[in-house]
């Protein structure tokens, strides 16, 4: 049985990583590949749910999607399915380097605000998907050190950004994974690392005499954050490629790191 379940995922894998991400999902049943927990055990208990997914899903992240079925679908429409508030994803056993998540429908008695708070990250993680692939809005940003960035001037360049405020924990909980970071690609010109604040200049020069951050930071962007981005949660990280081009969005360092490595360099 092991060596069935390990031939029908390498199959699945090699159909997955075949595609291009807008490309239809060829259609491959994979009913022999369980999750590592029961669905019903989740679904009266908010905070057991919350736990479990807060650790084992990540929507933003390039995965593999099942419908109850198990037939692989496009990722844009399994967030879809999360949007109605009807289920809940789990993920698969498979030990593979890209996850594999399955919909599971919920119970009529299932805790209310576990549909409600699916329904909530799968709109924002169909927004990120939505702006992946799309150019980034004309901008002209100034940073504290007076270097001046545009659509124009950062055009052949990778170009990071992060978004955040000095009250946000997370977001200064995750300065020392980018600062190294920054210092492994600090020889690299043709990457460039910029963030930008809702602070102004001076409480983020003298919150930055304590906290070390090595990225370029461009105070007061409320409102290219929230009106040209559309963007509500902080941080979010944005890769935009040599063209302008947004190629991911997502909240977790981790996430953006992992893409920066595995599918840009």
């Amino acid at each position: 049985m092991k060596i069935i379940n390990k031939f029908v995922l390498i199959i699945l894998i090699s159909l997955f990583f075949s595609c291009d991400e807008k490309k239809q999902v060829p259609t491959k049943k994979i009913e022999i590949l369980q999750p590592n927990i029961d669905a019903n055990e989740l679904q009266s208990d908010f905070t057991k749910w919350w736990t479990y997914h807060s650790l084992n899903i990540s929507l933003s992240s390039d995965f593999i999607g099942l419908n109850e079925q198990s037939d692989t679908i496009e990722k844009k429409q399994f967030l879809g399915k999360l949007a109605t508030k009807s289920y809940i994803p789990l993920k698969l056993q498979s030990g593979a380097g890209v996850e594999s998540y399955k919909l599971f429908k919920l119970d009529a008695k299932a805790d209310d605000g576990i549909g409600s708070t699916m329904r909530n990250e799968s709109l924002t993680s169909l927004k990120y998907l939505e702006m992946e692939g799309s150019a980034l809005p004309e901008f002209e940003f100034k940073d504290l050190n007076g270097h001046s960035y545009t659509n124009e001037n950062t055009k052949g360049k990778t170009l990071i950004l992060k978004t955040w405020f000095v009250n946000c924990g997370a977001c200064v909980a995750e300065f020392p994974e980018l600062n190294e970071l920054v210092e492994k690609y600090e020889q690299r010109e043709d990457i460039i690392f910029v963030s930008l604040a809702l602070d102004t200049d001076s409480k983020l020069e003298k919150f930055l005499q304590k906290k070390n951050f090595e990225y370029e930071v461009v105070p007061n962007q409320n409102d290219f954050i929230y009106n040209t981005l559309d963007l509500q949660i902080f941080p979010t990280h944005l890769i935009v490629d040599k063209n302008g081009t947004v190629r991911k969005v997502a909240n977790k360092a981790s996430e953006m790191i992992a893409f920066l490595e595995n599918e840009m360099m």
